[in-house]
């Protein structure tokens, strides 16, 4: 199940307290479905407790018969398409009264009067998201948005969240194939924008997925950063192991001073030590700068013999 599905279950399981509320939710539904006129009202959703939920409060709020029919998308019923429609057009017509709506409107717009009582905004909004809404998979991006078929119907949506204080967020509006959508970017916008609709599980659940992204990132990172030290020792190593053998090869080492054929025995036998482990190695320790002061007097000294 997708993300986006898991949340409007989570949605659908949230309890409805009053009428008011109810109301509300399934103002949000009816309002942003695939139609809503005077004569006819059709809504269409992958997401089977969304369906459930739709026919369920419409009849019990208006008393309307809704109807059902199931398509499906896949051979063997992997996905299937819930398609949900009011097939008598006096019942469509009863049901946009009961919105306060009139067939002379020219524009669909929110009629503020369904929403406009204490904490049945929340509800507006979680059956606006039931009916046009989806959210990315946070593993993948930080996206929730709902697809608006009107663009008066899109602007009144981008207003209405950009009011709500406890969402705080500016959504936006783009224009994709003919559908006006609505947006929201941000790991902590969306989070808060499901936990006010309802869903705080969903919520939970993508700040956990930021955390965990966050982890990965640092420790990738660390990685990185450890693998470029490797790489770095390792090609230094090689060029004072090759310096070294010229020495030995051509004076042998006892030609060294003291201090520097103590070193070059210890890199000789240690290719993989860093300049910190091979100044702690050292009798007495040394410094890593004194570490690097003195392979690069070995590294002169081999370069003044090979030029010999």
């Amino acid at each position: 199940m997708s993300f986006s599905k898991e949340t409007k279950t989570e949605l659908c399981k949230t309890k409805v307290h009053n009428k008011e509320e109810e109301t509300a939710m399934v103002y949000g539904m009816v309002l942003f479905s695939r139609t809503f006129s005077a004569s006819s009202l059709s809504l269409t959703t992958e997401c089977q407790p969304v369906a459930r939920t739709f026919s369920e409060m419409l009849s019990s709020l208006t008393g309307t018969i809704v109807e059902l029919e199931i398509k499906l998308t896949r051979r063997g019923g992997e996905n299937k398409i819930f398609s949900l429609s009011v097939p008598d057009k006096n019942e469509c017509a009863k049901i946009y009264d009961f919105f306060g709506h009139s067939p002379k409107q020219l524009n669909l717009r929110i009629n503020r009067a369904n929403i406009d009582i204490d904490d049945c905004m929340a509800l507006f909004l979680r059956g606006v998201f039931l009916s046009c809404g989806n959210v990315t998979n946070p593993e993948k991006d930080y996206h929730l948005e709902f697809v608006v078929p009107h663009k008066n119907l899109a602007s009144d949506l981008e207003k209405i969240i950009s009011e709500i204080d406890e969402i705080n967020t500016e959504p936006h509006i783009v224009n994709r194939k003919g559908s006006y959508i609505v947006y929201i970017k941000g790991s902590e916008n969306i989070a808060d924008m499901l936990t006010y609709m309802g869903a705080p599980m969903a919520s939970l659940t993508i700040m956990q997925k930021k955390m965990m992204k966050s982890v990965r990132n640092n420790i990738n990172r660390k990685i990185n950063s450890e693998t470029a030290n490797i790489n770095k020792t390792a090609t230094a190593s090689a060029k004072q192991l090759y310096a070294i053998n010229i020495i030995k090869e051509k004076r042998g080492l006892n030609y060294l001073p003291d201090d520097l054929k103590a070193l070059a025995i210890i890199r000789l036998e240690n290719p993989e030590f860093n300049l910190r482990e091979l100044g702690a190695a050292l009798t007495p320790p040394i410094s890593r700068s004194g570490v690097n002061h003195r392979l690069q007097r070995i590294m002169n000294i081999a370069e003044e013999l090979s030029d010999k």
